[in-house]
């Protein structure tokens, strides 16, 4: 064992994160009996879970609601990269989730015959979502799953995945007691996004892409990266950076509208849907309107908005923050960095290309979401993936082999600034070839740091990976397609409606994989 090791333990399950997905598998895990340790870097508020407002997608009993129907609306969304028995097999697991969580003593919002509220959000063809507290679906899960899972070890940072002979064998961490090694058969990573690449994100600080790094480490596939969703209603201040509160999508689902600066309303003649087209369609319109009008922003009207405050008290808190009140203001909004539409690529349990990794949620690619995500499927996925995970993890228990050594990790890292700058110019919204190129340039100088590195370096290197895998992907891709726009090609392409595969190769550098073969059965 390496000297740098302080300490070791064993475990059934590791699960990497804090958020929806990983607690689920977690507490499921649990309940099976296995012997979970959960880590995760931050704290129970520093998921993106937390922060989300919307609400979760999920079928009701209304006759005129299906699975059939919400897949198509995911697959037209999905812009043709939805793998469609992937989407019919996790939107058909939403019931059982949503009735868990409510077991676990989750309260969503009632209607006034006392059903459980929905209500619609842009690409939906009915109102399927369900919410609680009006805007904040995500504290309410992440408070119910903080309560069911007590003993998350916060502050403790994954270093490497350990495998033998291409198995998972252990996790290496740090954490208060320093360097540790827990040895395990099954590893899951549960991380969240990557919106920390970008100068302004609706991510808390944590979102640096580590499973991402993780998984490439370890040896396994990443999948549609190149697809970073940008919420287009993202609450604007001049100069300001970091995460940024969004103003719902569900507010224009209750009728809000989008204008530009000088009152006239835009959406209605870009997409049949207007303003509740899907988020692709909007973030591009309007950055397109930004990059000929040369302004900054946009403005939503909500005054119309039937008791806004009650509704929305987390947008009006957002809101009445920045002196603006939503019942009489206008709303300056702008897109920002919002989800990541790919990720490991796994099947829709969980499982990886690696044996004994597994990813679940926003750090993984199911084919739920294809080239563009629908709004509030994202929790829906770590609902249902998150469990899923955790009877995968108590198939491989006792299977853990030996670890012979472990190497701690060196970090190749852009420094943070240049990189949401570079990113954010040349990688957002819309992208051309120009400005793909000038990224592949800056990535090209990364400095190595040896170990130990602290905690902002290791999260440096794992965005500097991210966003190597999403330049090299946003260049292979010479087309326009969901959230992936290129202007110097505008139109979809027939004959690149696949997904691109990436891995690093034995010699450590990133490569596409020609092959699209699935890692398991759905």
């Amino acid at each position: 064992m390496n000297p740098s090791v302080a300490w070791e333990t064993a475990a059934d399950l590791v699960v990497v994160g804090g958020g929806i997905a990983g607690l689920t598998a977690a507490r499921t895990a649990a309940a099976r009996g296995l012997r979970v340790m959960t880590v995760s870097k931050g704290q129970s508020t520093d998921t993106a879970t937390q922060y989300a407002q919307g609400g979760i997608a999920v079928v009701g009993p209304e006759l005129e609601d299906s699975i059939e129907s919400h897949v198509a609306d995911t697959c037209v969304a999905g812009a043709g990269l939805c793998d469609e028995d992937a989407v019919r097999s996790i939107v058909a697991g939403g019931r059982a989730a949503i009735t868990s969580l409510e077991a676990a003593g989750a309260r969503f919002d009632l209607a006034a015959d006392g059903a459980v509220a929905r209500t619609r959000e842009g690409g939906h063809s009915v109102s399927r979502i369900v919410h609680a507290g009006g805007d904040a679906t995500g504290a309410e899960v992440q408070r119910t799953l903080d309560a069911s899972v007590p003993t998350v070890q916060f502050d403790t940072t994954a270093l490497r995945v350990l495998t033998t002979d291409g198995e998972v064998v252990g996790l290496l961490v740090r954490g208060p007691r320093g360097v540790g090694v827990v040895h395990c058969p099954t590893v899951l990573l549960a991380t969240g996004g990557l919106g920390q690449l970008f100068s302004c994100s609706t991510n808390p600080p944590g979102a640096t892409a580590d499973g991402i790094a993780l998984a490439l480490d370890a040896g396994a596939r990443i999948a549609d990266l190149e697809f970073v969703q940008f919420h287009p209603t993202v609450l604007f201040a001049a100069g300001s950076t970091g995460r940024r509160p969004l103003i719902s999508e569900a507010v224009r689902g209750e009728g809000a509208r989008l204008l530009d600066v000088a009152g006239r309303p835009f959406m209605a003649g870009v997409h049949p849907l207007g303003d509740l087209a899907p988020r692709d369609v909007v973030s591009r319109a309007i950055a397109e309107l930004l990059h000929v009008s040369g302004d900054d922003h946009v403005l939503l009207d909500a005054r119309m908005v039937e008791r806004v405050h009650e509704r929305f008290p987390t947008v009006t808190a957002s809101c009445l923050g920045a002196g603006i009140d939503p019942a009489t203001d206008l709303i300056p909004v702008a897109p920002a960095a919002h989800y990541s539409c790919g990720g490991v690529a796994t099947d829709t349990s969980g499982r990886t290309s690696v044996p004994g990794l597994l990813a679940a949620g926003e750090v993984a690619r199911t084919g739920l979401h294809g080239a563009n995500r629908l709004a509030s499927n994202s929790l829906l996925e770590g609902l249902v993936v998150g469990d899923r995970a955790a009877y995968l993890a108590a198939e491989r228990v006792g299977r853990s082999g030996g670890i012979s050594d472990v190497a701690l990790p060196t970090y190749r890292r852009i420094d943070r600034a240049v990189l949401q700058r570079t990113m954010t110019a040349e990688v957002g919204v819309v992208r051309d070839a120009t400005g793909l190129a000038a990224a592949q340039r800056i990535l090209a100088h990364g400095v190595v740091s040896e170990p130990p590195v602290d905690a902002r370096a290791v999260e440096d290197a794992a965005l500097t990976a991210a966003a190597e895998v999403i330049v090299l992907a946003a260049s292979e891709r010479r087309e326009s397609r969901g959230c992936h726009t290129r202007r110097d090609v505008p139109e979809s392409d027939p004959a690149q409606r696949r997904s691109l595969f990436v891995e690093r190769d034995q010699g450590g550098q990133l490569t596409i994989v020609n092959d699209d073969v699935m890692t398991g059965a759905h």
